[in-house]
């Protein structure tokens, strides 16, 4: 894997950019394609009909082109505005997990579901708030966890979490509700206020416990929609 693209929802100004595409550097060449502005639970927006702006910029010694789009449309920009084929996608490190429903808003996830239609693998990496700094500490040991089990042999695009100071890795499904939002109503405004709605159960197959018990979850992320289950009951059921 040596052309990898990078990107974010975080912006251009994400902290741990920099310190993400360091580590990267090692692994082959750097393209990193970011939105100028957050875009946090963008989830798989793109710009279909009006122009955005792409402008490249220096983070110290490193070129990083920035959009005014979603984390999925710096993939396709990649794609189909520098003309770029691309070995591996990275997201992240995102400010905050991305595990159970959230997945679902995540521009983060929704950056590595874009690489999934190109066939490119792809990989997002998420973390609490309060061990964003410190995450990127733990991304060789996520690359080589990868390689040394051959997890790019059995599929190609995956969610990958770390808590903080992690104990070891968990193979993990997406788990119910992370967080959600009451609507703050007031003179013709609304403001969402979020809230932690998780549940513990205990089960690290699942990303959410996984992660909250400080293990690394990594979840295999598929792009078909369609639920296989009620699809072949409805084929038994033709005439």
């Amino acid at each position: 894997m040596n052309r990898i693209l990078i990107t974010n929802d975080d912006s251009v100004t994400a902290s741990q950019l920099l310190p993400l595409i360091r580590v990267f550097q090692r692994y082959g060449e750097i393209t990193c394609i970011v939105p100028r502005l957050e875009q946090s639970g963008k989830s798989h927006g793109i710009e279909i009909r009006n122009s955005f702006a792409c402008q490249e910029v220096m983070l110290e010694d490193v070129k990083v082109w920035t959009v005014d789009s979603t984390p999925a449309d710096c993939v396709r920009f990649g794609i189909f505005g520098l003309k770029k084929e691309f070995d591996l996608v990275v997201s992240g490190i995102n400010r905050g997990f991305n595990v159970g429903a959230d997945m679902m808003y995540s521009g983060t996830v929704a950056a590595i579901c874009e690489a999934a239609l190109f066939g490119i693998p792809a990989i997002a990496l998420s973390t609490s708030p309060g061990y964003y700094e410190e995450a990127v500490n733990h991304v060789d040991s996520v690359m080589g966890y990868l390689n040394l089990h051959k997890l790019w042999d059995v599929h190609k695009v995956y969610n990958i979490n770390i808590p903080r100071s992690p104990k070891g890795f968990r193979y993990t499904r997406q788990g119910g509700p992370y967080f959600s939002d009451d609507f703050l109503v007031e003179n013709g405004m609304v403001t969402p206020k979020g809230k932690c709605v998780y549940e513990e159960s205990g089960d690290t197959n699942l990303d959410t416990d996984a992660v909250t018990m400080g293990y690394i979850s990594i979840t295999p992320v598929t792009i078909n929609m369609t639920d296989m289950t009620i699809y072949k009951q409805l084929l038994q059921q033709e005439p």
